[in-house]
Protein backbone atom coordinates (compact mmCIF):
# COMPACT_ATOMS: atom_id res chain seq x y z
CA UNK A 1 0.00 0.00 0.00
CA UNK A 2 1.57 3.75 -1.19
CA UNK A 3 -0.38 6.62 -0.93
CA UNK A 4 0.19 8.99 -3.96
CA UNK A 5 -0.39 12.56 -4.60
CA UNK A 6 -3.73 14.21 -5.45
CA UNK A 7 -1.92 16.13 -7.93
CA UNK A 8 0.91 13.75 -9.42
CA UNK A 9 0.25 10.02 -9.34
CA UNK A 10 4.08 9.39 -9.78
CA UNK A 11 4.40 10.62 -6.09
CA UNK A 12 4.71 7.34 -4.23
CA UNK A 13 5.42 7.26 0.02
CA UNK A 14 4.38 4.88 2.64
CA UNK A 15 1.84 5.62 5.58
CA UNK A 16 4.59 6.05 7.87
CA UNK A 17 6.54 9.00 5.61
CA UNK A 18 2.85 10.52 4.42
CA UNK A 19 2.51 11.84 7.81
CA UNK A 20 6.07 12.96 8.15
CA UNK A 21 5.22 15.16 5.25
CA UNK A 22 2.21 16.17 6.10
CA UNK A 23 1.76 17.08 2.38
CA UNK A 24 3.19 16.54 -0.90
CA UNK A 25 5.89 18.36 -2.14
CA UNK A 26 3.80 19.32 -5.49
CA UNK A 27 1.13 21.08 -3.02
CA UNK A 28 -0.89 17.92 -3.18
CA UNK A 29 -2.48 15.66 -0.36
CA UNK A 30 -2.00 12.11 0.16
CA UNK A 31 -4.46 9.81 -1.04
CA UNK A 32 -5.04 5.73 -1.68
CA UNK A 33 -5.83 5.21 -4.88
CA UNK A 34 -7.98 2.01 -3.38
CA UNK A 35 -9.62 2.93 -0.64
CA UNK A 36 -9.64 0.07 1.68
CA UNK A 37 -12.95 -2.17 3.03
CA UNK A 38 -13.58 -4.31 5.70
CA UNK A 39 -13.23 -8.27 5.73
CA UNK A 40 -16.87 -9.60 5.37
CA UNK A 41 -17.22 -10.22 8.80
CA UNK A 42 -14.84 -7.18 10.89
CA UNK A 43 -17.80 -5.19 10.84
CA UNK A 44 -20.58 -7.60 13.12
CA UNK A 45 -16.91 -8.54 15.53
CA UNK A 46 -16.60 -5.08 16.12
CA UNK A 47 -20.39 -4.53 17.52
CA UNK A 48 -20.11 -4.12 21.48
CA UNK A 49 -16.23 -3.59 20.88
CA UNK A 50 -14.34 -0.75 22.86
CA UNK A 51 -13.03 2.21 20.96
CA UNK A 52 -9.50 0.76 21.22
CA UNK A 53 -10.14 -2.37 20.20
CA UNK A 54 -12.48 -0.33 16.94
CA UNK A 55 -8.98 1.35 16.47
CA UNK A 56 -6.92 -1.47 16.35
CA UNK A 57 -9.01 -2.77 13.65
CA UNK A 58 -9.45 0.33 11.30
CA UNK A 59 -5.95 2.06 11.66
CA UNK A 60 -3.59 -1.02 10.60
CA UNK A 61 -6.59 -0.69 7.18
CA UNK A 62 -4.78 2.69 6.66
CA UNK A 63 -1.34 2.34 8.16
CA UNK A 64 -0.26 -1.18 6.61
CA UNK A 65 3.50 -0.08 7.49
CA UNK A 66 3.26 -0.06 11.48
CA UNK A 67 3.08 -3.46 12.93
CA UNK A 68 0.49 -4.45 15.42
CA UNK A 69 2.58 -3.77 18.37
CA UNK A 70 3.22 -0.33 17.34
CA UNK A 71 -0.32 0.57 16.50
CA UNK A 72 -1.28 -0.82 19.59
CA UNK A 73 1.32 1.32 21.54
CA UNK A 74 0.08 4.42 19.80
CA UNK A 75 -3.77 3.83 20.75
CA UNK A 76 -2.85 3.10 24.51
CA UNK A 77 -0.78 5.91 24.90
CA UNK A 78 -3.68 8.14 23.45
CA UNK A 79 -6.52 6.99 24.51
CA UNK A 80 -6.94 6.44 28.16
CA UNK A 81 -8.51 8.35 30.70
CA UNK A 82 -5.47 10.32 31.39
CA UNK A 83 -6.87 12.75 28.41
CA UNK A 84 -10.46 11.76 27.97
CA UNK A 85 -13.06 12.03 30.74
CA UNK A 86 -14.88 9.45 29.59
CA UNK A 87 -14.04 5.38 29.70
CA UNK A 88 -15.56 5.14 26.16
CA UNK A 89 -13.43 8.27 25.26
CA UNK A 90 -16.80 9.36 22.93
CA UNK A 91 -20.61 9.78 23.91
CA UNK A 92 -23.37 8.79 22.26
CA UNK A 93 -26.79 10.99 23.40
CA UNK A 94 -30.15 9.78 21.82
CA UNK A 95 -32.76 12.29 20.91
CA UNK A 96 -35.38 9.80 19.40
CA UNK A 97 -33.64 8.65 16.09
CA UNK A 98 -30.99 11.15 16.30
CA UNK A 99 -27.96 10.15 17.99
CA UNK A 100 -25.52 12.47 19.02
CA UNK A 101 -22.19 11.61 18.75
CA UNK A 102 -20.18 13.37 21.37
CA UNK A 103 -16.90 13.66 20.58
CA UNK A 104 -15.72 16.97 23.21
CA UNK A 105 -14.69 14.75 25.84
CA UNK A 106 -11.18 15.13 25.31
CA UNK A 107 -8.92 18.23 27.07
CA UNK A 108 -9.52 20.43 24.50
CA UNK A 109 -13.09 19.97 24.42
CA UNK A 110 -13.63 19.38 20.90
CA UNK A 111 -13.12 16.97 18.04
CA UNK A 112 -10.14 17.65 17.09
CA UNK A 113 -8.91 15.64 20.45
CA UNK A 114 -10.13 12.44 18.99
CA UNK A 115 -7.17 12.52 16.16
CA UNK A 116 -4.59 14.97 17.90
CA UNK A 117 -4.07 12.64 20.57
CA UNK A 118 -2.71 10.09 18.80
CA UNK A 119 -0.99 12.00 15.98
CA UNK A 120 2.28 12.60 18.05
CA UNK A 121 2.69 9.00 19.17
CA UNK A 122 2.46 7.99 14.86
CA UNK A 123 4.83 10.53 13.98
CA UNK A 124 7.52 9.50 16.68
CA UNK A 125 7.34 5.48 15.31
CA UNK A 126 6.80 7.26 11.80
CA UNK A 127 10.85 8.96 12.23
CA UNK A 128 11.90 5.94 13.96
CA UNK A 129 10.72 3.93 11.01
CA UNK A 130 12.55 6.36 8.33
CA UNK A 131 15.83 7.32 10.70
CA UNK A 132 15.05 10.80 10.60
CA UNK A 133 17.69 13.09 11.73
CA UNK A 134 16.15 16.65 11.43
CA UNK A 135 13.80 17.76 14.34
CA UNK A 136 10.32 17.78 13.12
CA UNK A 137 8.83 21.60 12.86
CA UNK A 138 4.40 21.16 13.12
CA UNK A 139 2.47 24.32 11.36
CA UNK A 140 -0.71 24.64 11.78
CA UNK A 141 -3.50 27.35 11.10
CA UNK A 142 -6.89 27.01 12.85
CA UNK A 143 -10.13 28.55 13.16
CA UNK A 144 -10.61 27.53 16.88
CA UNK A 145 -10.13 23.98 17.76
CA UNK A 146 -7.32 22.45 16.14
CA UNK A 147 -4.75 24.86 17.55
CA UNK A 148 -5.54 24.11 21.02
CA UNK A 149 -5.82 20.10 20.66
CA UNK A 150 -2.71 20.25 18.16
CA UNK A 151 -0.42 22.38 21.45
CA UNK A 152 -1.57 19.93 23.63
CA UNK A 153 -0.56 17.08 21.89
CA UNK A 154 2.87 17.94 21.16
CA UNK A 155 3.81 20.27 23.91
CA UNK A 156 7.33 19.14 25.12
CA UNK A 157 7.29 16.47 22.73
CA UNK A 158 11.25 15.55 22.28
CA UNK A 159 12.11 16.53 18.84
CA UNK A 160 9.37 18.19 17.67
CA UNK A 161 8.51 22.09 17.69
CA UNK A 162 5.30 23.28 17.05
CA UNK A 163 3.42 26.72 15.75
CA UNK A 164 0.13 27.71 15.91
CA UNK A 165 -1.56 30.31 13.63
CA UNK A 166 -5.17 31.61 14.70
CA UNK A 167 -7.03 34.56 13.30
CA UNK A 168 -6.94 37.27 16.19
CA UNK A 169 -10.93 38.32 15.66
CA UNK A 170 -12.10 35.23 14.59
CA UNK A 171 -12.30 32.64 17.58
CA UNK A 172 -14.48 32.34 20.80
CA UNK A 173 -12.85 33.84 23.76
CA UNK A 174 -12.49 30.46 25.44
CA UNK A 175 -10.78 29.07 22.33
CA UNK A 176 -8.14 32.00 22.21
CA UNK A 177 -7.17 31.41 26.17
CA UNK A 178 -6.36 27.60 25.56
CA UNK A 179 -4.10 28.87 22.62
CA UNK A 180 -2.87 31.48 24.21
CA UNK A 181 -1.87 30.00 27.91
CA UNK A 182 -0.37 26.70 26.64
CA UNK A 183 2.18 25.67 28.75
CA UNK A 184 5.52 23.80 27.07
CA UNK A 185 9.13 24.93 26.16
CA UNK A 186 8.25 23.60 22.46
CA UNK A 187 5.15 26.05 21.75
CA UNK A 188 4.57 28.71 19.56
CA UNK A 189 1.80 30.49 19.06
CA UNK A 190 0.59 33.74 17.19
CA UNK A 191 -2.52 35.39 16.37
CA UNK A 192 -3.17 36.73 12.84
CA UNK A 193 -4.50 39.86 11.55
CA UNK A 194 -6.58 37.85 8.61
CA UNK A 195 -8.89 34.96 8.74
CA UNK A 196 -8.41 31.50 8.64
CA UNK A 197 -7.86 30.78 5.08
CA UNK A 198 -5.75 33.75 4.88
CA UNK A 199 -3.45 31.61 7.76
CA UNK A 200 -4.10 28.15 6.24
CA UNK A 201 -3.42 29.84 2.44
CA UNK A 202 0.39 30.84 3.74
CA UNK A 203 0.91 27.93 5.86
CA UNK A 204 0.43 25.50 2.29
CA UNK A 205 3.29 28.23 0.92
CA UNK A 206 5.48 27.77 3.37
CA UNK A 207 5.34 23.95 2.97
CA UNK A 208 6.21 24.44 -0.57
CA UNK A 209 9.13 27.28 -0.28
CA UNK A 210 12.17 26.12 -1.39
CA UNK A 211 14.47 28.65 0.52
CA UNK A 212 12.87 28.08 3.42
CA UNK A 213 12.59 24.46 3.64
CA UNK A 214 16.76 25.06 2.44
CA UNK A 215 17.37 26.93 5.42
CA UNK A 216 15.37 24.76 8.33
CA UNK A 217 17.61 21.91 6.83
CA UNK A 218 20.67 23.38 7.59
CA UNK A 219 19.62 24.33 10.84
CA UNK A 220 18.28 20.44 11.38
CA UNK A 221 14.96 20.71 10.54
CA UNK A 222 11.72 20.07 8.62
CA UNK A 223 8.09 20.44 8.33
CA UNK A 224 5.10 18.58 9.16
CA UNK A 225 1.17 19.19 9.72
CA UNK A 226 -1.17 18.73 12.36
CA UNK A 227 -4.32 20.04 10.39
CA UNK A 228 -6.44 17.14 8.55
CA UNK A 229 -4.57 17.65 5.67
CA UNK A 230 -2.18 15.09 7.19
CA UNK A 231 -3.53 11.72 7.34
CA UNK A 232 -1.90 10.77 10.58
CA UNK A 233 -4.81 13.24 11.33
CA UNK A 234 -7.48 11.99 8.80
CA UNK A 235 -7.69 8.18 9.68
CA UNK A 236 -8.09 8.09 13.46
CA UNK A 237 -11.29 10.35 12.60
CA UNK A 238 -12.63 7.45 10.52
CA UNK A 239 -12.57 5.06 13.80
CA UNK A 240 -15.10 6.90 15.67
CA UNK A 241 -17.79 6.80 12.88
CA UNK A 242 -17.32 3.21 13.20
CA UNK A 243 -17.23 3.03 16.77
CA UNK A 244 -20.55 4.80 16.81
CA UNK A 245 -22.39 2.69 14.31
CA UNK A 246 -21.32 -0.40 16.39
CA UNK A 247 -22.09 1.32 19.22
CA UNK A 248 -25.63 1.87 18.32
CA UNK A 249 -25.92 -2.05 16.74
CA UNK A 250 -24.25 -3.06 20.49
CA UNK A 251 -27.54 -0.56 22.21
CA UNK A 252 -29.82 -1.96 20.48
CA UNK A 253 -30.92 1.49 18.53
CA UNK A 254 -30.67 0.48 15.45
CA UNK A 255 -30.31 -3.20 14.11
CA UNK A 256 -26.84 -4.36 12.38
CA UNK A 257 -26.51 -3.52 8.74
CA UNK A 258 -29.52 -1.26 8.93
CA UNK A 259 -28.93 1.65 7.28
CA UNK A 260 -28.16 5.38 8.95
CA UNK A 261 -27.36 9.11 8.05
CA UNK A 262 -24.70 10.95 9.12
CA UNK A 263 -24.64 14.81 9.90
CA UNK A 264 -21.66 16.85 9.73
CA UNK A 265 -20.73 20.63 10.71
CA UNK A 266 -18.09 21.10 8.12
CA UNK A 267 -15.83 23.61 7.24
CA UNK A 268 -12.47 22.08 6.02
CA UNK A 269 -13.99 18.80 5.19
CA UNK A 270 -11.94 16.70 6.90
CA UNK A 271 -14.38 15.21 9.88
CA UNK A 272 -17.31 14.33 7.33
CA UNK A 273 -14.31 13.08 4.67
CA UNK A 274 -14.02 10.60 7.30
CA UNK A 275 -17.25 9.51 7.35
CA UNK A 276 -17.04 8.82 3.99
CA UNK A 277 -13.78 6.88 4.61
CA UNK A 278 -16.17 4.79 6.77
CA UNK A 279 -18.86 4.34 4.19
CA UNK A 280 -15.75 3.34 1.81
CA UNK A 281 -14.84 0.68 4.50
CA UNK A 282 -18.45 -1.07 4.71
CA UNK A 283 -20.42 0.64 7.90
CA UNK A 284 -23.69 1.01 6.06
CA UNK A 285 -24.11 4.40 6.05
CA UNK A 286 -26.54 5.98 3.40
CA UNK A 287 -26.62 10.08 3.33
CA UNK A 288 -24.10 12.20 4.39
CA UNK A 289 -25.20 15.60 5.51
CA UNK A 290 -23.01 18.05 4.62
CA UNK A 291 -23.75 21.09 6.94
CA UNK A 292 -22.42 24.53 6.12
CA UNK A 293 -22.97 27.90 8.19
CA UNK A 294 -23.42 31.13 6.27
CA UNK A 295 -20.05 30.83 4.71
CA UNK A 296 -21.65 28.64 2.24
CA UNK A 297 -18.83 27.65 0.12
CA UNK A 298 -19.75 23.69 0.17
CA UNK A 299 -23.61 23.44 0.31
CA UNK A 300 -23.01 25.69 -3.01
CA UNK A 301 -20.99 23.12 -4.43
CA UNK A 302 -22.50 20.18 -3.61
CA UNK A 303 -25.46 21.64 -4.73
CA UNK A 304 -24.31 23.27 -8.45
CA UNK A 305 -21.17 21.35 -8.89
CA UNK A 306 -19.10 24.83 -8.84
CA UNK A 307 -16.85 25.98 -6.06
CA UNK A 308 -16.26 29.15 -5.64
CA UNK A 309 -14.54 31.36 -2.78
CA UNK A 310 -14.77 34.72 -4.29
CA UNK A 311 -17.41 35.77 -1.93
CA UNK A 312 -17.43 37.84 1.61
CA UNK A 313 -16.10 36.23 4.22
CA UNK A 314 -18.65 36.43 7.30
CA UNK A 315 -17.95 36.03 11.33
CA UNK A 316 -20.49 33.48 12.30
CA UNK A 317 -21.41 32.41 15.43
CA UNK A 318 -19.82 29.08 14.54
CA UNK A 319 -16.23 29.94 14.03
CA UNK A 320 -14.40 26.69 13.79
CA UNK A 321 -16.73 26.55 10.29
CA UNK A 322 -15.91 30.06 8.98
CA UNK A 323 -13.90 28.66 6.25
CA UNK A 324 -13.91 29.58 2.30
CA UNK A 325 -10.80 26.68 1.35
CA UNK A 326 -11.92 23.31 1.98
CA UNK A 327 -8.72 21.87 1.79
CA UNK A 328 -9.84 18.13 2.32
CA UNK A 329 -12.06 18.65 -0.84
CA UNK A 330 -9.20 18.16 -2.91
CA UNK A 331 -9.06 14.30 -1.81
CA UNK A 332 -12.46 13.51 -2.76
CA UNK A 333 -12.31 15.53 -5.96
CA UNK A 334 -9.39 13.80 -6.30
CA UNK A 335 -11.51 9.90 -6.08
CA UNK A 336 -14.22 11.76 -8.48
CA UNK A 337 -12.27 12.43 -11.35
CA UNK A 338 -11.29 8.56 -10.96
CA UNK A 339 -8.30 8.96 -9.43
CA UNK A 340 -6.90 11.35 -12.05
CA UNK A 341 -4.20 13.55 -10.38
CA UNK A 342 -3.42 15.71 -13.59
CA UNK A 343 -7.33 16.91 -14.04
CA UNK A 344 -7.18 17.28 -10.18
CA UNK A 345 -4.35 19.40 -10.37
CA UNK A 346 -5.89 21.50 -12.92
CA UNK A 347 -8.52 22.45 -10.73
CA UNK A 348 -6.70 22.99 -7.82
CA UNK A 349 -4.36 25.40 -10.29
CA UNK A 350 -7.66 27.09 -11.68
CA UNK A 351 -8.87 27.61 -7.65
CA UNK A 352 -5.68 29.14 -6.83
CA UNK A 353 -5.68 31.48 -9.95
CA UNK A 354 -9.39 32.51 -10.29
CA UNK A 355 -11.13 31.29 -6.98
CA UNK A 356 -13.23 28.91 -8.41
CA UNK A 357 -13.94 25.55 -10.48
CA UNK A 358 -16.46 23.53 -12.03
CA UNK A 359 -16.56 19.67 -11.66
CA UNK A 360 -18.76 17.72 -14.05
CA UNK A 361 -21.14 15.45 -12.21
CA UNK A 362 -19.98 12.60 -10.68
CA UNK A 363 -21.73 9.81 -8.73
CA UNK A 364 -19.80 10.21 -5.52
CA UNK A 365 -20.84 13.81 -4.93
CA UNK A 366 -24.41 11.79 -4.61
CA UNK A 367 -23.42 10.53 -1.53
CA UNK A 368 -23.96 14.30 0.00
CA UNK A 369 -26.83 16.25 0.35
CA UNK A 370 -25.52 19.57 1.69
CA UNK A 371 -27.53 23.34 2.60
CA UNK A 372 -26.52 26.34 4.78
CA UNK A 373 -27.87 27.21 8.13
CA UNK A 374 -27.90 30.80 9.02
CA UNK A 375 -26.75 32.26 12.08
CA UNK A 376 -30.25 32.78 13.62
CA UNK A 377 -31.63 29.29 12.72
CA UNK A 378 -28.46 28.28 14.50
CA UNK A 379 -29.52 29.92 17.49
CA UNK A 380 -33.37 28.77 17.13
CA UNK A 381 -32.12 25.24 17.02
CA UNK A 382 -29.70 25.04 20.37
CA UNK A 383 -32.86 26.54 21.93
CA UNK A 384 -35.39 24.01 20.70
CA UNK A 385 -33.57 21.41 21.59
CA UNK A 386 -32.65 22.53 25.35
CA UNK A 387 -36.58 22.96 25.38
CA UNK A 388 -37.78 20.09 24.38
CA UNK A 389 -35.28 17.49 25.43
CA UNK A 390 -33.43 19.51 28.35
CA UNK A 391 -30.23 18.60 26.19
CA UNK A 392 -27.44 21.23 25.30
CA UNK A 393 -25.74 21.93 22.29
CA UNK A 394 -22.99 24.29 20.80
CA UNK A 395 -23.20 26.76 17.43
CA UNK A 396 -21.44 24.00 15.28
CA UNK A 397 -23.30 20.83 16.50
CA UNK A 398 -26.58 22.99 16.07
CA UNK A 399 -25.58 23.41 12.71
CA UNK A 400 -25.68 20.02 11.80
CA UNK A 401 -28.81 18.77 13.15
CA UNK A 402 -30.84 22.03 12.38
CA UNK A 403 -29.79 20.37 8.62
CA UNK A 404 -31.39 17.17 9.55
CA UNK A 405 -34.22 18.45 11.01
CA UNK A 406 -34.44 20.91 7.48
CA UNK A 407 -33.74 17.59 5.59
CA UNK A 408 -36.76 15.23 7.18
CA UNK A 409 -39.53 17.78 6.88
CA UNK A 410 -38.40 18.27 3.03
CA UNK A 411 -37.62 14.64 2.72
CA UNK A 412 -40.05 12.49 4.82
CA UNK A 413 -36.65 10.43 5.39
CA UNK A 414 -36.55 9.06 9.36
CA UNK A 415 -33.51 7.44 9.05
CA UNK A 416 -31.83 6.74 12.19
CA UNK A 417 -28.76 9.60 11.89
CA UNK A 418 -25.30 10.24 13.79
CA UNK A 419 -24.78 13.98 14.28
CA UNK A 420 -21.30 14.81 15.08
CA UNK A 421 -20.97 16.79 18.52
CA UNK A 422 -18.13 18.58 17.28
CA UNK A 423 -17.63 20.59 20.47
CA UNK A 424 -18.55 21.58 24.29
CA UNK A 425 -21.39 24.12 24.52
CA UNK A 426 -19.44 25.79 26.72
CA UNK A 427 -16.32 26.64 24.65
CA UNK A 428 -19.30 28.72 23.08
CA UNK A 429 -21.25 30.22 26.14
CA UNK A 430 -22.17 32.84 25.00
CA UNK A 431 -23.92 32.08 21.65
CA UNK A 432 -25.98 29.33 23.60
CA UNK A 433 -26.68 32.04 26.44
CA UNK A 434 -27.51 34.11 23.35
CA UNK A 435 -30.05 31.23 22.21
CA UNK A 436 -31.34 30.49 25.34
CA UNK A 437 -32.55 34.30 26.15
CA UNK A 438 -30.58 34.42 29.04
CA UNK A 439 -29.58 37.57 30.35
CA UNK A 440 -25.86 37.80 31.44
CA UNK A 441 -23.15 40.36 32.03
CA UNK A 442 -20.51 40.11 28.81
CA UNK A 443 -17.35 41.00 31.37
CA UNK A 444 -14.90 37.84 31.33
CA UNK A 445 -15.36 34.84 29.68
CA UNK A 446 -15.23 32.74 32.88
CA UNK A 447 -18.52 34.83 34.08
CA UNK A 448 -20.09 33.44 30.96
CA UNK A 449 -19.41 29.75 31.35
CA UNK A 450 -20.59 30.35 35.16
CA UNK A 451 -23.88 31.49 33.69
CA UNK A 452 -24.15 28.70 31.56
CA UNK A 453 -23.98 26.51 33.92
CA UNK A 454 -26.27 27.79 36.22
CA UNK A 455 -28.94 28.11 33.22
CA UNK A 456 -28.65 24.53 32.40
CA UNK A 457 -27.48 23.00 35.67
CA UNK A 458 -24.36 21.68 33.80
CA UNK A 459 -21.43 20.92 35.43
CA UNK A 460 -18.28 22.67 34.25
CA UNK A 461 -15.83 20.39 32.79
CA UNK A 462 -12.55 19.88 34.83
CA UNK A 463 -10.21 21.19 31.72
CA UNK A 464 -12.25 24.31 32.21
CA UNK A 465 -11.55 24.99 35.62
CA UNK A 466 -7.91 23.91 35.15
CA UNK A 467 -7.99 26.54 32.11
CA UNK A 468 -9.23 29.40 34.43
CA UNK A 469 -5.84 29.14 36.46
CA UNK A 470 -3.57 29.60 33.42
CA UNK A 471 -1.26 33.00 32.68
CA UNK A 472 -1.41 34.09 29.51
CA UNK A 473 1.86 33.09 27.54
CA UNK A 474 1.73 34.57 24.45
CA UNK A 475 0.22 37.92 23.23
CA UNK A 476 1.92 38.72 19.44
CA UNK A 477 -0.36 39.51 16.67
CA UNK A 478 1.37 39.45 13.43
CA UNK A 479 0.78 39.64 9.71
CA UNK A 480 0.55 36.58 7.36
CA UNK A 481 4.16 37.83 5.79
CA UNK A 482 5.62 37.82 8.76
CA UNK A 483 5.42 34.03 9.57
CA UNK A 484 8.04 32.74 7.83
CA UNK A 485 10.12 35.24 9.97
CA UNK A 486 8.60 34.30 13.15
CA UNK A 487 9.64 30.58 12.35
CA UNK A 488 13.28 31.13 11.51
CA UNK A 489 14.10 33.42 13.71
CA UNK A 490 12.55 31.35 16.68
CA UNK A 491 14.59 28.18 14.82
CA UNK A 492 18.21 29.52 14.81
CA UNK A 493 19.57 26.38 14.51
Amino acid sequence: MTYTSTRDNTQRVTASQAILNGISSDGGLYVLDKLPTFATDTLERLVGATYQEVAKAVLPLFLDDFTPEEIDYCIQAAYNTKNFSTDDMVALHTVNHHHYLELFHGKTLAFKDMALSILPYLMQISAKKNALKNELVILTATSGDTGKAALEAFHNVEGIHIFVFYPKNGVSAIQEHQMVSQVGDNVHVFGITGNFDDAQTKVKHLFNDATLNNTLAERGYQFSSANSINIGRLVPQIVYYVYAYTQLVANKKIEFNQSVNVSVPTGNFGNILAAYYAKALGVPFNTLLCASNENNVLSDFFQSGTYDKNRPFIVTNSPSMDILVSSNLERLIYHATGNDATQTKALMTQLNETGQYTLESDTILNDFIADTISQSDTLTHIRDVFESNGYVIDPHTAVASALVSRYESITNDVTPTIIASTASPFKFANSVLDALNSKYTDNTPWDIIDALSHQTQLPLPQALVELKQLPVRFNQTIDTSDMANVITSTLKG
